[in-house]
């Protein structure tokens, strides 16, 4: 059997149909702010992108902003509040344990740089904010509350709508990096009434190294990166006009197919985990039993280690992850599963099989057949005993 890639959520590849769209925009190189033809043609498709993508995520095209991805477009938020602050009279961003990397330290940057009061909200079992928590802290009148609509590790989904309702409320401006949800689940920027909301091309089977960000019309937001006219002056740079081309058309073909993406995933999704509680005693499975991106798996091995079990899958041909690929490089235990109360061992042996739209029934029973073996053979072999 060919490799089996089960890695969907910390990337996608190229969809044969955006592969072969991107290729042929390869050869419109012009300068999309260029005024001569060329450019012109480059400028349309860009315009074409960015309704393509306004239509993923129900927004008006000129709340669309592209950036080089979701870290950037996170970032862009975030330091637009170091600067909105002092206009208004509020030093409080409020955000939870469980977030992206790049929110959790531009966090940090605005308490470290700025002076300023994050609030970090703790997660039930299941990755879900706590209503209490978060009520507690809407009274210390924020002035940004960021909140991830799904969770990149367990999958866990939020209720974005009412967090955002509340966040209002209390004159706070909300933002939500919703990098992994577009292309898996509903996402309704009109509906949710959202301020900012981040998202990611190479998530939805299109070209790494663009995204976008979401801005809600009236609401202000500061320049990271700063030069030219681009982007309405919002993000300066060149643009990538091949790239933000292949993100429209991912984008189009994610919305056309988003009822089929949940149905096909879950549905393996749901095979290998009833597999796996059925051949290997004593597992956890982690995130919501119901709210949750439909694609995601999260399994914690008790008396195995997550390290070895990925080595043993790699030699099976099996692609997965330990959690969050930003964070592939740290042997630390996991934050968003410390976060849920999961003990460190549990959370060191715990693996993140994501799937995508070209995974297949027989890939599952591959693995249902040669990986519940591994997992007693590493028992046998750790250190950390191990009771069924």
């Amino acid at each position: 059997m060919n490799r089996i890639y089960l890695d969907y959520n910390a990337t996608t590849p190229l969809s044969p149909e955006v592969k072969e769209f991107y290729i042929q925009e390869l050869e419109r190189y012009a300068n999309g702010s260029s005024l001569h033809e060329d450019g012109r043609l480059v400028a349309r498709h860009i315009e074409k992108a960015r309704q393509q993508v306004a239509g993923l995520i129900h927004a008006e095209p000129g709340e669309i902003f592209f950036t080089s991805g979701g870290s950037e477009s996170n970032n862009t938020v975030f330091n637009t509040m170091a600067q909105l602050g002092r206009q208004r009279k509020r030093n409080v961003i409020v955000t939870t344990a469980v977030e992206h990397p790049c929110v959790l330290e531009a966090s940090k940057r605005l308490a470290g740089q700025f002076g300023m009061e994050v609030i970090y909200l703790p997660v039930d079992e299941y990755g879900v904010v706590k209503s209490r928590d978060f009520d507690a802290a809407m009274e210390k009148q924020p002035l940004l509350v960021s909140v991830m609509t799904a969770n990149n590790e367990i999958g866990t989904v939020q209720d974005i709508p009412e967090l955002c309702r509340k966040a209002h409320a209390a004159g706070a401006l909300f933002h939500t990096d919703a990098v992994q949800a577009a292309g898996k689940i509903p996402v309704d920027m009109k509906g949710w009434d959202v301020d900012y909301a981040t998202f990611s091309a190479h998530k939805i089977y299109g070209p790494k190294g663009i995204g976008a960000l979401f801005v809600k019309k009236g609401v202000p937001v500061e320049p990271l990166i700063r030069g030219g006219h681009q982007e309405h002056g919002v993000r300066a740079g060149t643009y990538n006009g091949p790239a933000i081309a292949g993100y429209g058309f991912a984008a189009e073909r994610a919305a056309a197919e988003l009822d089929q993406y949940g149905s096909h995933t879950s549905v393996l999704r749901n095979r290998l985990r009833a597999g796996l509680l059925e051949r290997i005693p004593g597992i956890k499975i982690n995130g919501h039993p119901e709210k949750i991106l439909p694609n995601t798996l999260n399994v914690s091995f008790p008396g195995a280690e997550g390290e070895a079990i990925l080595l043993h899958l790699d030699m099976l041909g099996v692609d997965a992850s330990t959690g969050s690929a930003c964070a592939s490089a740290s042997l630390d235990p996991s934050h968003v599963l410390l976060a849920t109360g999961l003990g460190p061992e549990l959370a060191h042996g715990s693996i993140r099989f994501s799937f995508g739209k070209y995974n297949t029934a027989e890939e599952v029973d591959y693995i249902l057949e040669y990986f519940p073996p591994v997992i007693e053979k590493l028992r046998k072999m750790s250190t950390v005993s191990y009771r069924e």
